[in-house]
């Protein structure tokens, strides 16, 4: 059989990869979709790999960076995750990995420097807040960079869950380093956050290795209430009736609080967790879990990244989420051992206003307004120097930049930002608009929730087809499918062909990710399609479910474009020779 020279590249490089991980890390072997992801980085090519908890997504760039020249720079949200990953990389044969951060001392952060400056360290994690600094892009920029990891990188999606808008400044930083290849990561990514990641990291032409997202081993439940006092008395006695270690995710603080104490009162070593709590009560609380002290974790949706404990046995919602994202990055924390282990949801419908309630964005448009008009007097103009000008720091500053260059009203170059030539007004207008856009997405990631709460087909299959996976018979691990339900209600993979399906679906028409125009909401990208409704995430409205019947006698939803190439899934198999 013919071989092509790129043919024989792959197989080389594919041999050294797996040669390197071998001697350094001791791992026999590597997975196909990890091989997939890093041989187009030794070749220069961005990568984005959308893989589930546990897949092995640091190895995507901890291997090619040993037979890399430079640095390779990480970005990780949370200290504690940096030290984590610092920790196994020490415990390898791996070169030297150090962190740059706010926690650790001056003279510790200038020893580290040292080592990077010096090429005495491969690996340098720094959270995005750091990369936001110029004095630290100078420094960085003396040294060759060899790879831009971005860590969580559904962070970047800013109307996603854990949405951290120092993210969105990472397209600019990979420039200021002069472009090197960079390697996105993340265990949650719809089609539509990938391509938001793509565009906020200006990412060239990505490899997009993307797949692997069922978990067998898990059983999934959701039990409807009506009643507020029974509901909680029902997620006491199933958190109290399940084998820990576990955790239980409350929609507040305050619910932390309460749950945490009807559990001990139950004689369950349950620990609150929320962002109200100080730095160091969170992170006795996080060892605590770890070494098993603390059997229960009752927390918000601040706790969970980073957390690499693997039998965790059970997670339980005792509110529904306001996302499909950020409760399946939660549930994603159960069973990362391949044992056994429960995801449960408590619902009541009307707990769906307390979801929206979050959802609601207030942008600061005096702030807005002075920010343009900063950058309008003196275009182009460093980040830095706009922080000092207007004496304001963090996420504030960060917001309103970032809706700023989403409406378009300011552009980000190699030389900082310029504004467009418009009004003070329309600029905070526009802002306001985009604002306003974002909510009502996050509304509409809301329903899709409920969707997933109410639905009658197989809860697996739901999930996989929000991030663009199919599964062709019900999962028979869901309560569903245990009750039958699932059977009445098959996908459009199942009943493509059969008497009974409607003939938008028979003819794969509106196939997840097919692109679609409404006639009021305009283009948006088909999610999922069952046997009587259809799922499009619209651009400016977010997500709607559509009756197909009403579809196909109204003829208001058209196929706009084919569908897009489908991502190298992560179970590819090896190229053969």
């Amino acid at each position: 059989m013919y071989r092509s020279s790129s043919d024989i590249a792959s197989e080389d490089a594919r041999e050294e990869l797996c040669a390197a991980a071998q001697k350094v890390f001791g791992w026999d072997t590597l997975r196909p979709a990890q091989l997939d992801a890093m041989v187009p980085l030794l070749g220069g090519r961005d990568v984005l790999a959308v893989m589930a908890t546990g897949s092995g997504k640091s190895a995507i760039y901890q291997v090619p960076s040993l037979l890399l020249p430079g640095v390779t720079v990480v970005v990780s949200p949370l200290i504690a995750l940096q030290n984590d990953q610092i920790a196994g990389l020490d415990h390898s044969e791996a070169p030297e990995a150090v962190a740059i951060n706010s926690r650790q001392r001056e003279s510790e952060n200038e020893a580290n420097w040292r080592a990077v400056l010096g090429h005495d360290a491969d690996y340098v994690f720094l959270a995005p807040e750091q990369l936001a600094k110029d004095e630290v892009l100078e420094r960085l920029r003396s040294v060759e960079v060899s790879l831009l990891v971005v860590d969580e990188a559904h962070c970047v999606a800013m109307w996603g869950h854990d949405f951290r808008p120092e993210y969105l400044r990472l397209g600019d930083v990979a420039e200021a380093l002069g472009r090197p290849p960079v390697v996105a990561l993340t265990a949650t990514a719809s089609p539509p956050v990938r391509e938001d990641i793509v565009e906020a990291l200006r990412m060239r032409d990505p490899l997009v290795v993307a797949g692997g997202f069922d978990r067998p081993n898990l059983d999934i439940e959701v039990r409807r209430h009506t009643d507020d006092g029974e509901k909680r008395r029902a997620v006491v006695e199933a958190v109290a009736s399940l084998p820990g270690p576990g955790i239980l995710y409350a929609a507040t603080r305050k619910d932390t609080e309460r749950y945490a104490e009807a559990l001990r009162e139950r004689g369950i070593d349950a620990c609150p967790y929320h962002a109200g709590m100080r730095a160091a009560e969170r992170g006795d609380v996080h060892l605590g879990f770890l070494d098993g002290r603390c059997d229960v974790v009752v927390a918000t949706s601040a706790f969970g990244m980073g957390i690499d404990k693997p039998d965790v046995r059970f997670v339980v919602h005792a509110s529904i989420p306001d996302s499909v994202d950020s409760y399946y990055q939660q549930i994603g924390r159960a069973g990362r051992d391949g044992e056994p282990a429960t995801v449960l949801m408590f619902y009541r419908p009307e707990d769906l206003s307390l979801a929206t309630f979050f959802t609601t964005h207030n942008p600061d448009e005096e702030l807005i307004g002075r920010v343009f008009s900063a950058v309008r007097s003196a275009s182009p103009m460093r980040l830095g120097r706009l922080r000092t000008e207007l004496d304001v720091r963090g996420r504030r500053l960060a917001n309103a930049v970032n809706l700023l260059e989403r409406c378009g009203a300011l552009v980000s170059g190699r030389r900082g930002l310029s504004a467009a030539d418009i009004p003070r007004r329309k600029a905070v207008e526009h802002a306001r608009e985009t604002a306003a856009s974002g909510e009502r997405l996050d509304r509409s990631r809301v329903e899709m929730m409920r969707g997933y709460a109410e639905t009658r087909g197989c809860r697996r299959r739901f999930l996989l087809g929000y991030f663009g996976e199919t599964l062709s018979d019900p999962c028979g691990r869901c309560d569903t499918c245990r009750d039958g339900a699932s059977d009445e209600v098959a996908t459009v993979s199942v009943l493509r062909g059969a008497d009974t399906a409607p003939a938008y679906c028979e003819t794969s028409v509106f196939a997840p990710n097919t692109h679609v125009v409404h006639a009021e909401w305009g283009p948006g990208v088909v999610m999922t399609c069952e046997h009587d409704r259809v799922t499009v995430l619209f651009d400016s409205e977010g997500y709607r479910t559509l009756s197909l019947d009403a579809v196909a006698e109204s003829g208001v939803l058209k196929v706009d474009a084919p569908a897009p190439a489908e991502p190298v899934p992560a179970h590819a198999e090896e190229p053969v020779a």
